[in-house]
């Protein structure tokens, strides 16, 4: 899945009625706004009305039960979305990178309904038109001059959704300090070093070792050795806080500079 910061939107558009929609669902997974892998739904039922590109935009679009809103301005710090993309622990394991997941899995949109008045596939957004959403007859009013839709838009996704955090303990072997950080099951050690900064800015300049084994940093917890035994603490009833798995970190003495 993807994170997406829609400030910048809400900034562009700031006063537009089309906003609420969003604005209601900052923080929010928003993936049934979505077709599964850009799919078309089907309608279940048409009749023998035509509808020509003249008519109308044909756009595929989504069903959400509304949140409660109201007339007054939101402005948030910041937005985030989330849209269904198939990243499965079998897509990390094999090597797939990201940007081919991306390329041949993800590409929302928006889902559609069968207008009943016209006949015709138009988006279908019960929680209200939202930007970039074209209306469902013709309108003077409506401009389709802003290029890519903020939910195609790259630059909006500051990130990807884990499939499953964890949680592991950091234990300075040096200065016997311990962090109890919350880490995605997809990233890498290097990562997860590069989170462990705000603790330690000499992060680098350790060697980690799990059971007296050193990692490899470019490999995820679970390729190191680290299992997430979660399930089978909650099947045993069992605390998992008690049973973190614990990495150790040996000082290299290499005199970096943080």
């Amino acid at each position: 899945g993807k994170v997406y910061d829609l400030t910048p939107l809400a900034t562009k558009y700031t006063g537009n009625i089309l906003l609420k929609p969003i604005l209601s669902a900052g923080g929010k997974d928003i993936s049934h706004w979505f077709n599964v892998n850009g799919t078309s739904v089907q309608p279940t039922q048409t009749d023998s009305t035509t509808c020509t590109p003249d008519t109308l935009t044909s756009i595929n679009n989504t069903q959400v039960q509304p949140t409660q809103t109201d007339s007054t301005t939101c402005t948030p710090d910041t937005l985030t979305r989330s849209l269904s993309s198939i990243h499965t622990p079998e897509t990390f394991a094999s090597g797939e990178t990201d940007e081919d997941s991306e390329k041949s899995d993800f590409d929302p949109q928006i889902r559609t309904h069968i207008d009943s008045k016209t006949g015709c596939e138009v988006a279908h957004t019960p929680q209200g038109r939202f930007i970039h959403i074209p209306p469902p007859y013709p309108s003077a009013s409506w401009a389709n001059d802003f290029g890519t839709p903020w939910w195609k838009d790259e630059t909006y996704c500051i990130g990807h959704l884990s499939c499953k955090t964890r949680k592991i303990r950091i234990i300075n072997t040096l200065t016997s300090q311990e962090h109890t950080v919350e880490v995605c099951g997809e990233e890498t050690l290097e990562e997860i070093l590069n989170r462990f900064y705000k603790y330690n800015e000499h992060a680098a300049s350790y060697t980690w070792k799990y059971n007296g084994e050193n990692l490899v940093m470019t490999k995820t917890l679970e390729q190191n050795g680290v299992k997430d035994e979660d399930d089978d603490f909650y099947e045993l009833n069992f605390n998992e806080e008690d049973w973190l798995p614990a990495i150790h970190i040996y000082f290299n003495d290499d005199l970096t500079e943080a």
